[in-house]
């Protein structure tokens, strides 16, 4: 009688564990069953200078790696020599990896304009996908790829680094929850490095990295993402009215093809975003300013932040850790915790595929805006 009630409140503290988990959508509070299996992963394609954070990640027990694909066999080789991966895990045809492995699940580091292709191959095998941000390099493309994900019922995510940033659900809390800053009326997001090049990407990468059709653009793609990304969210998922932006080449000997600067001013009937996207800066940065009516929130990086409202003065300086503001500090943890329909993913959560079409949709009319030097007004 003794040993049963012990069973018994265990079971009951593990599943009040997991109702806190997606209540709260967060990892330090899931308790994850002994039992439970990884997830079968593959990766479609490696030429993208961050495929080293799965690659890499052997000391992890959530995620099993059961096959590669990528056609540049030099790149393969490299690879398996450097994280010690067995040949055998390597494919130069993606449909054949696909039917041998038979992944649950893949993550795509190849080119922007690559993950159609990932996406149609996998969702018909009912495989769940999640690229590297941004979704698609043009609306055309994230549209068909919304459409698939629908039809074959997977998961379709984008996953982009300031998703694992405590301040940027930090942020979110005080402008949606607490009402920290009144009405958000300004929104500035600053994101960017010193350049492709001068930070030192790998020539597979920096070969589509600065290809206007495997890219879709410059500084433009791959930082203005992140600001349309962030605004989304805090907009709870709202389209904007219209996009204007602007783009230069300051260093057109290093990157001829693409844009290097960008600044995207994305408008709504009663708030507006500045992204400023980057290839320029002095140095890496992730940061945005949040104004609204009666206060403001300033991220400087993942932890750290100042606020202030009409409440407070002077202004705070707090530092902020996944354990008081818990958020996934690794996405293929999260991967893996959908998949296996752990925790739910919200309509408009930084990872979702409404908010990553639209993120595509501010995208390709900042392009087609700098490239025509008039505002686009989007169809609401």
């Amino acid at each position: 009688m003794i040993k049963m009630n012990v069973r018994a409140y265990k079971k009951t503290v593990l599943l009040v564990g997991c109702f806190l988990s997606v209540i709260l959508n967060c990892s330090p509070l899931i308790a994850q069953a002994k039992n439970d299996k990884p997830l079968r992963l593959a990766v479609v394609g490696i030429t993208h200078g961050h495929v080293p954070w799965i690659l890499g990640r052997k000391d992890k027990t959530d995620v099993s790696l059961v096959g590669i694909y990528e056609t540049d066999t030099a790149l393969c080789h490299r690879y398996a020599s450097q994280y010690n991966l067995g040949k055998d895990l390597f494919y130069t045809n993606l449909e054949k990896m696909l039917d041998v492995v038979k992944p649950e699940a893949i993550v795509a580091f190849g080119s922007i304009y690559e993950h159609m292709a990932a996406v149609e191959a996998c969702a018909p095998r009912g495989i769940h996908v999640m690229v590297e941000k941004p979704l698609a390099t043009n609306i055309t493309d994230a549209n068909r790829m919304q459409q698939l994900a629908k039809k074959y019922n997977i998961f379709l995510l984008t996953d982009f680094e300031t998703s694992w940033y405590p301040t940027t659900e930090k942020t979110y809390q005080l402008v949606n929850d607490s009402n920290y800053v009144g009405k958000m009326r300004k929104v500035v997001i600053h994101d960017g490095h010193q350049g492709p090049k001068e930070i030192g990407v790998n020539k597979e990468f920096f070969k589509w990295l600065t290809d206007p059709v495997q890219n879709g653009g410059g500084a433009l793609i791959d930082f203005g993402c992140y600001g349309a990304n962030l605004m989304t969210y805090l907009m709870k998922g709202e389209k904007p009215v219209s996009v204007t932006a602007v783009t230069q080449h300051f260093k057109p000997a290093i990157y001829p093809k693409v844009d290097d600067e960008a600044t995207i001013i994305v408008t709504y009937p009663a708030a507006q975003c500045i992204i400023q996207a980057s290839w320029n800066w002095p140095f890496g940065r992730k940061d945005m300013e949040v104004y609204g009516e009666t206060g403001y929130v300033i991220t400087a990086n993942n932890t750290n932040m100042r606020m202030r409202n009409s409440e407070n003065n002077p202004e705070l300086n707090i530092r902020v850790s996944a354990k008081e503001v818990p958020v996934y500090e690794d996405p293929f943890s999260y991967f893996a915790d959908v998949v296996h329909k752990k925790i739910p993913v919200p309509s408009n959560g930084l990872y979702s595929l409404e908010n990553n079409v639209t993120v595509v949709e501010i995208l390709d009319a900042a392009r087609e805006s700098a490239r025509t030097g008039k505002t686009v007004n989007l169809k609401q």
